[in-house]
């Protein structure tokens, strides 16, 4: 817990139109979000303010024109948007800090994994408007994939607000919250699987013989090709993959190769396995 001994004195007044965003936690998903926010315009650097227990993060923060802090209740004190950003195990202590100073008129938005909106609700004050996040890295490069369920007390305009605020950083879409593990498997771990693939596929062509650097490059922009055509077309991926293949052709041989490693298989046993343990993560 950081504490700082600010009292329960008056909130910063604010104008009905004026957004007001606090990040209790400065590390690199919480960054990555405040960029998109700061890249897309939605909300002015001097309305962001951010704590963390040392200076080690928040010097980014500073240079991006935000206020900072190393007290967790300033934060709350002078946010209407909190965004909870820290480990899951050091949340509770966290939450029970600030419980005193979330009112009404709050919303709070955590990114932390494994923590349920109803652990949320219980260790807030009973009429506190909570979301859930889940991000993934490429939001660090506003290319995330993101989903979020509401609360019992969270309404549309707080979803309309927080999925507004978040398309400025990838693709944000609301779900049930029991598919926020799934998306853990599928895209939270997911971006991992595919550097994977990148690293092979970069390594096969560095074997045949081009230089790895531009065989990285390569692979990279191949994959973000791929995945943008599936997202402008709305083609089933199926689909896609039969448009390059040609009768007797080179795609089709070396389909048949990874058809023979099981690679749909695998990553489908991958994303189980990655759900298995989230899940396995809120129950803890």
């Amino acid at each position: 817990r950081w504490g700082c001994g600010l009292g329960a004195g008056p909130r910063v007044a604010m104008e009905a139109s004026e957004l007001w965003v606090g990040f209790v936690g400065a590390g690199r998903m919480a960054g990555g979000l405040v960029r998109g926010l700061l890249q897309a315009g939605k909300v002015p650097a001097s309305n962001i303010l951010a704590s963390a227990p040392s200076d080690k993060n928040l010097d980014a923060w500073r240079e991006l024109g935000c206020r900072t802090t190393h007290c967790n209740l300033e934060v709350v004190h002078r946010s209407t948007l909190v965004f909870l950003a820290t480990k899951p195990h050091i949340l509770p202590g966290v939450l029970e800090e600030i419980r005193p100073a979330v009112g009404s008129h709050h919303i709070v938005v955590s990114l932390v994994a494994g923590v349920t909106i109803q652990t949320l609700q219980r260790l807030l004050p009973p009429w506190t408007k909570v979301l859930r996040i889940m991000p993934n890295l490429p939001c660090v490069v506003q290319a995330g994939a993101m989903v979020f369920s509401r609360g019992s007390n969270a309404g549309d305009e707080e979803a309309a607000l927080l999925k507004s605020l978040l398309s400025s950083c990838g693709l944000c879409e609301e779900v049930p919250e029991s598919y926020i593990d799934i998306h853990t498997g599928l895209s939270g771990s997911g971006v991992a699987y595919v550097y994977l693939f990148a690293e092979a596929l970069a390594e096969g062509a560095v074997k045949m013989g081009m230089p790895g650097a531009l065989a990285s490059r390569i692979a990279a922009q191949t994959l973000l090709g791929a995945a943008k055509m599936l997202l402008e077309t709305g083609e089933h991926p199926a689909k896609l993959r039969g448009d390059v293949c040609t009768p007797g052709g080179t795609t089709i041989y070396a389909l048949h190769q990874l058809e023979k490693g099981a690679l749909r298989a695998t990553v489908m046993d991958a994303v189980e396995a990655a759900t298995n343990r989230a899940c396995d993560m809120a129950k803890d």
